[in-house]
């Protein structure tokens, strides 16, 4: 084939496996040197896993949340023996800070420190760099299945997905909010029906989407689990603006996500249908705070969320 003829695009799907297929570029180590005087201080020499991957394009140029804390999550889960086919230790839990930016156009690369590694817990650090600088710092616990005490929610009622409209199919009038609405590897369905262009019906600060992945992923719990954290990014701060009857094209909203938790409870698949059930409880100073449940289509509840985001209102 003449190398001076186009590449075809991936599709979606393939673009989102294609960067959390990070590349494994070595080990870095990190000397941190204590104050003169205090011994305890002086935290030595540490060695951190480097990992580089790219992103998918956006509109705007900037790197999407989600992806660059699913690629977080491939980086420190590939320091735990045992994940992946055959699951050793499952990631827990994750609380990452968005500090900066991303630019999708140049490559990210992530910095794994392996903190401990106990007898039921590992403890992972990861930095995202690029140009030098942190875009996200987060931080991931994985354990190994225990037996011990459970409950949880339950599932809220919803219409099946099969009854709602993909947003890959809404009309929109040539307006693209976000930039996040070109084709994607999720597809979403709102309950309450979208607000892309326009604002929802009622000013409730809850709302309930069903998701999952437009094919089948590989059997790989530490890829699922990456794909729920991509997940997960979608649609949270929708609460918020719902309440305040604003739609994501209003020219004068000014959104950004400042941080990211989120807890993994029960095994599922990404490319399953997963109820994600989203309150907004209080927002002030600029700042919204939203939660999230994901169930699964039987109603097991498998992971929750939480986030804070910017959502600043720009003077007309």
């Amino acid at each position: 084939m003449d190398s001076s003829e186009p590449v075809a695009p991936l599709e979606p799907l393939d673009e989102l496996l294609a960067v959390l297929d990070l590349r494994h570029l070595g080990e870095a180590h990190v000397r941190v040197e204590g104050v003169e005087g205090d011994e305890e201080s002086d935290l030595g020499e540490s060695v951190a896993d480097v990992f580089v991957g790219d992103s998918q394009k956006q509109p705007h140029g900037r790197v999407f949340g989600g992806q660059v804390l699913a690629q977080a999550v491939m980086a420190a889960g590939r320091t735990v023996a045992g994940v992946g086919h055959d699951v050793g230790r499952p990631i827990h839990s994750l609380h990452g800070y968005f500090v900066r930016p991303g630019d999708d156009s140049h490559p990210i690369r992530f910095a794994v420190d392996q903190i401990r590694d106990g007898r039921s817990f590992s403890t992972r650090r990861v930095q995202a760099i690029q140009y030098g600088q942190p875009i996200l710092s987060m931080i991931a616990s994985f354990q190994e299945p225990a037996g011990g005490l459970e409950h949880q929610e339950s599932m809220p009622a919803a219409p099946d997905p099969e009854v709602l409209t993909s947003e890959d199919v809404v009309d929109l009038d040539g307006v693209v909010p976000r930039g996040y609405l070109r084709a994607r590897p999720v597809d979403l369905r709102h309950v309450e029906g979208p607000i892309n262009v326009t604002p929802g019906r009622q000013r409730a600060a809850r709302q309930s989407v069903w998701l999952r992945t437009t094919g089948r992923l590989p059997d790989d719990a530490l890829l699922h689990a990456a794909v729920l954290a991509y997940a997960s990014d979608y649609a949270l701060l929708e609460p918020v603006i719902r309440r305040h009857g604003l739609a994501w094209s209003d020219p004068r909203l000014r959104p950004a996500s400042l941080d990211h938790a989120m807890w993994f409870h029960r095994p599922a698949r990404a490319d399953e249908w997963i109820l994600y059930t989203q309150t907004s409880p209080t927002a002030q100073g600029g700042r919204g705070l939203a939660f999230g449940r994901m169930f699964a289509a039987d109603g097991r509840l498998i992971a929750s969320a939480a986030q804070e985001g910017m959502l600043r209102m720009k003077e007309s």
